[in-house]
């Protein structure tokens, strides 16, 4: 299942694995970076980023390189895993539980402001 957002650390520009990428100028790393997570999010791949979705995400072999030596990509088997994706965003299936949990709350609400009680 997709995820229609993924969570961002409000202290990702004090990250030193961004500093490190931003004093080498490498914009376009840290650009891919966030496109990969709003990409694997979309696409229900659980932080995962195949080589065959780069052009999906506006980055080359030379970007993703770049990322897994600030060790914000780990190498996977036909692409990259984002590091600590775990860790910082909802499962799939936490995802599904929560969205029906609001729709049963929705539905509640609806019929009793349906049912005027």
């Amino acid at each position: 299942m997709a995820l229609p957002w993924v969570r961002l650390d409000t202290q990702w520009p004090q990250n030193p694995k961004f500093l490190m990428l931003v004093e080498d100028k490498k914009w376009r790393a840290i650009s891919v970076y966030f496109a990969g997570l709003a990409w694997s999010g979309a696409q229900g791949q659980a932080g995962y980023v195949p080589k065959s979705a780069l052009p999906m995400i506006h980055a080359t072999v030379k970007e993703a390189g770049e990322l897994v030596s600030a060790r914000l990509w780990i190498p996977a088997q036909g692409g990259w895993d984002i590091n600590d994706w775990v860790e910082y965003q909802p499962t799939n299936e936490e995802h599904e539980r929560r969205s029906q949990k609001a729709r049963a709350a929705a539905l509640a609400r609806w019929n009793k402001a349906v049912g005027g009680e």
